[in-house]
């Protein structure tokens, strides 16, 4: 396999748990915006399909063995986003500030349908990916920035 190929590979399980390890470290590698924004969505996508799967497999189990949990102040700001902006709302801060498997695990936790996990999931990856990979590319082309880190 190539180096290049391996990068990739890396940069894409990366995704999986880190949204921003896409857009910083294609672009350190060399990688085109365009390439840049695939493999980005693609390790999202991928973790959101695979965690929507285990999601609801450990909902199912801890639900027999264990009482409902008590509220913690993570658990009540979760709520509170929830219930001012929906599974849009998750969605959307994922990238931000959730990792992909938590703002999954999150909205399988709170019953959203699969369908539209995944369509909500996909247009917030596509939108930040997008923003963040134009954004470190304009960064990148300050000659100062440019030859500190390339």
């Amino acid at each position: 396999m190539s180096e290049s190929l391996l990068t990739l590979i890396g940069i894409y399980f990366l995704c999986w748990f880190k949204f921003i390890s896409g857009p910083i470290l294609g672009s350190l590698a060399g990688y085109g915006v365009w390439k840049c924004i695939l493999v980005t969505v693609a390790g999202m996508m991928s973790s959101t399909i695979l965690f929507t799967f285990i999601g609801e497999y450990f909902k199912k189990l801890l639900a027999l063995k264990f009482p409902k949990p008590k509220f913690t102040k993570r658990n009540r700001n979760i709520v509170k986003i929830w219930t001012k902006y929906g599974h849009v709302g998750i969605a959307f801060l994922t990238p931000l500030i959730l990792t992909p498997i938590g703002g999954t695990l999150i909205l399988v936790s709170f019953g959203t349908k699969r369908a539209k996990i995944y369509f909500h999931m996909l247009w917030s990856s596509i939108l930040w990916a997008t923003f963040f990979s134009f954004t470190i590319e304009s960064i990148l082309q300050i000659p100062f920035l440019a030859n500190l880190f390339l």
